[in-house]
Parts: C-alpha cells; sequence; structure tokens
C-alpha cells in the first residue's frame, strides 16, 4: 500500500483525519446556525452602529488579505507556481475592495453614504472566488508557464478594475450613482452572490482534497477560508445594515483571513506556501543550467585571520557577486559557506538559460575581480556551469523544507567549478552547445570528475557575443 502524505507529515495524522474533519466542519457550521437564529428571531438581531468599530474591523481584514496577497505573489514569482499566484489574486482582490469599503465608514473619507463604496465587499468577495476556484485547476510542464503569465495578466486586469470601481464610486456615475445606498444585495448582484457562495463551496471541496493529499496546514486552513468567505457572501444578501447579523460576516471575513494568516506565521521558517504548489512545483524535472561558484583558497585564507574578518570577505565578495547573477535571471539556491550555487529556469520561462548562466558567471568574475585587486591576500572565486535535466521540488520534513535542485547536473557544476582557474568560467560541453557561436572559449579536455563514471567535456569560457548558434572558437 503506498502513502501519498507529504514528506514529514505525522503519522498519526492518517488516524485523525475523520474526528478533524467532523470537528471542524461542525465549527464552521456555527456563523450559519446564528445567522439564522437571528434573522428568524428579529428581537434578537439588534442594532449597533458604532462606526470606529466598522472602520477597524473592515480595515484589519483588508490588511490581512493584502498581507496574505503579498506573501503569496512573492512566493508565486519565486518558484514559478500558477497556483499560489491565483491565491494571491484571490486574496488581493477581497483586499482592494475591502479597503474601499473601511472608507465608506461616514466620516472617515466621505460626509454620507457612498453606493460604489459601500457594495464593494461582495464585489471583492465575488471576485475572490473566481481566482478561488481557478486555483484549484491542476497544471504542469509548459501549460503550468503559460498559466503563471496568464496569471500576472490578470493581476493587471484586476488592479485596473480596482481603480475603475474607485473612480466611478467617487464621481457617482452609473452604476454606481446616488440612487442607492444599500449593501445588501438584490437583483443581478444577488444572482453573483449565490454563484460566489457555490463556488467557494467548490474551491473549499477542492483545497480539503489536496489536504487529503499532503495533509498539510495550508490547504485545510484555506479550505476553511473559502467556507467562511462563503457564509459571509450569504450574510452579506440577508442581513440589514447595522443589525448583529450584518456585524457577523464582517467578523467572518476577519477570521478567514486570520486563520490562513495564522497557518503562514507557524510555517514562517520554511517553504510555507509549499503544501499548495502544483505537483510539478513539489516533485518535477526540468532542464536548467546550473552556476556553482567558490572560493579557492578559503580554508588557509580562515585559518590566518579571525572569524569577524572572515566574514567581512564573504561579505563584501556576495555584496558584488549576487546582483550580476540576478541581473540575469538567476535564482541563488542556496549560499553554503563560501560557495554560490545560483539556478536558471527554475520556472520553466528561460529557453536561454545556458547563456545567461555563462553571461551571470562572466559578470560574477568581472565584479568581485575588481574587489580582489584591492584585497590581494583574498581568495578569488572560480565558476562552474553545468546543463541538463534536474528534479526541482520540495526536500526535508515538515520543520524543515526547502525548495531546491538535485542531480548529475549540479554536482558537474560543482565539480567542473574545482577545475576551473582562478577568475575564471568553465562549462560543460552540454552547456557549451547552447551558446552562440561567437563565443570565445579554451579546452580544458575530457576531465575525469570525482565521482563522474566518464570524463566531462570542459570548457572555459573567455567571451560571449550575440552571433547565431553555430560552431566554436
Amino acid at each position: 500500500m503506498t502513502d501519498d502524505r507529504s514528506p514529514g507529515a505525522p503519522a498519526d495524522l492518517g488516524r485523525l483525519r475523520s474526528p478533524m474533519l467532523l470537528l471542524g466542519a461542525a465549527a464552521l457550521a456555527l456563523p450559519l446556525v446564528g445567522l439564522a437564529v437571528l434573522l428568524l428571531r428579529p428581537q434578537l438581531d439588534v442594532t449597533w452602529q458604532h462606526h470606529p468599530a466598522h472602520f477597524w474591523i473592515v480595515l484589519a481584514a483588508a490588511v490581512l488579505s493584502a498581507a496574505l496577497a503579498y506573501g503569496t505573489g512573492t512566493t508565486a514569482a519565486r518558484r514559478g507556481d500558477a497556483r499560489v499566484m491565483l491565491v494571491s489574486l484571490a486574496f488581493l482582490a477581497p483586499a482592494a475592495f475591502l479597503a474601499l469599503h473601511a472608507l465608506a465608514t461616514p466620516g472617515v473619507l466621505l460626509a454620507g453614504p457612498n453606493t460604489g463604496f459601500n457594495v464593494s465587499t461582495p464585489v471583492g468577495i465575488a471576485l475572490g472566488a473566481v481566482l478561488a476556484a481557478l486555483s484549484t485547476r491542476d497544471t504542469d510542464g509548459q501549460r503550468a508557464v503559460a498559466a503563471l503569465r496568464q496569471a500576472t495578466w490578470l493581476r493587471g486586469g484586476l488592479l485596473a478594475v480596482i481603480g475603475g470601481w474607485a473612480a466611478l464610486s467617487l464621481l457617482q456615475l452609473p452604476p454606481l450613482g446616488p440612487e442607492a445606498d444599500s449593501e445588501r444585495l438584490t437583483g443581478p448582484l444577488a444572482v453573483v452572490a449565490v454563484a460566489a457562495t457555490v463556488l467557494y463551496g467548490w474551491s473549499a471541496a477542492s483545497y480539503l482534497r489536496l489536504w487529503r493529499r499532503r495533509r498539510g496546514l495550508m490547504p485545510l486552513a484555506m479550505a476553511a477560508a473559502f467556507v467562511l468567505l462563503g457564509e459571509a457572501m450569504v450574510a452579506v444578501s440577508l442581513a440589514p445594515n447595522w443589525h448583529l447579523s450584518w456585524w457577523e460576516w464582517h467578523l467572518l471575513l476577519l477570521a478567514a483571513f486570520g486563520l490562513v494568516a495564522w497557518g503562514a506565521h507557524r510555517q514562517w521558517h520554511e517553504e510555507r506556501f509549499a503544501d499548495l504548489y502544483l505537483e510539478g512545483t513539489v516533485s518535477g524535472n526540468r532542464e536548467m543550467s546550473i552556476l556553482f561558484a567558490d572560493l579557492a583558497g578559503f580554508t588557509p585564507f580562515s585559518e590566518r585571520h579571525r572569524p569577524a574578518e572572515v566574514r567581512r570577505m564573504l561579505n563584501t565578495y556576495f555584496d558584488a557577486a549576487i546582483p550580476p547573477v540576478t541581473r540575469h535571471g538567476g535564482v541563488v539556491d542556496r549560499i553554503i559557506g563560501d560557495a554560490l550555487l545560483v539556478t536558471f529556469n527554475g520556472r520553466g520561462d528561460q529557453p536561454d538559460h545556458a547563456l545567461r548562466a555563462t553571461r551571470a558567471g562572466l559578470a560574477l568574475q568581472q565584479e568581485t575581480g575588481r574587489i580582489a585587486q584591492q584585497h590581494v591576500d583574498w581568495p578569488r572565486f572560480r565558476v562552474g556551469v553545468s546543463t541538463g535535466e534536474v528534479a526541482v521540488g520540495v526536500l526535508g520534513a515538515t520543520g524543515g523544507r526547502t525548495h531546491t535542485v538535485i542531480g548529475d547536473v549540479v554536482n558537474t557544476a560543482s565539480r567542473l567549478e574545482g577545475q576551473a582557474p582562478v577568475g575564471g568560467v568553465a562549462v560543460s560541453g552540454d552547456t557549451l552547445a547552447r551558446l552562440p557561436a561567437g563565443t570565445v572559449t579554451e579546452p580544458l579536455g575530457e576531465l575525469a570528475l570525482k565521482g563522474k563514471a566518464e570524463p566531462v567535456s570542459a570548457h572555459l569560457v573567455r567571451r560571449v557575443t550575440d552571433l547565431p548558434t553555430g560552431p566554436h572558437s
């Protein structure tokens, strides 16, 4: 029997799954029970009109949602994960429209009610429901790369919609004119509310299935949050303004975003959104170029100098070495003492990754060479670049996971670095084959690298030009 749990999942979590689901379902049903009681017993649904409380509750929900949108958005861009990018947008939409709703509190921005600002909350929740449903799709390979590009365009479109909504609301232009100022939904907006509730239910079920496969914290938090957002949409549709039932949906929004924020905080020290990644991000194969840079003579230097001086030397070098590699599209996978591991094409959107990696290596040597000229007793970098298929994914157990690359290509880059001259960039034959014809190289021969059964063709790159691909000098 196979076990499809993610690495590091507690062994007894499967036994607790059914009781946890039942307890969670009961807790999530309580807000709907409370709403029904308040609506069926109007004498209990008392009025409490307190503008400062309204402003701060809505603003807190908007800030939490915006923080989640930022956190998931930066993670999605770094890992190239379309699902997490759509999750980011699913938080961005409510955040922006909730901010407008907070400003609708009388006496904050406007003296009186404003239709557009008043109904901005259900609109933002509805847009979030659509994006949440889109995030449940599974994509891989080039489809995942295309989906990430589409999500980036969606973000621009969403920001444009938010800006347009704010302008129409402030100008009180149709359909957001002054003739209606109620937050309760009627007509077409009622249909939108029903559709949004269904979409949130679908999204919650999808993330619950993801949790059953991986059993991580974030899918479960997302599923619960989407249930709460769906319940909030129900309350928005039915609750009269300033009554307890009306306050309930404000608190539901705050609870939904707070729940996901709590889950992210619990995993602050690792790949906090790894349990949401697409399968290809968690464990996939990709053709990449790997750059490995290491300081020749670092150990003798460390023996002769105090630790504080060694640290200053490393920081000075890394301050000069990292900007050139990131400028060429590299991602610093890790810093291992005096060594630097940089990946190219980790997101699958750099077809010229071999060229980028080689240029990054040359730029790194140029920038750090200037520093070495000022500190003649400091060690110098050697750089190795290798190209080929690697495994990309999440390694480690809960509490210590990281997203990295594994494979012979990584080892080859490290071994090539050891054979490169000080201040030089050595590349494998596979890397050289992808470089422009005008690349000036010097053959290093067939090298017998440590741990390699067969010799590896290695070349020292002197200069790279933008000529068409072809034979190399």
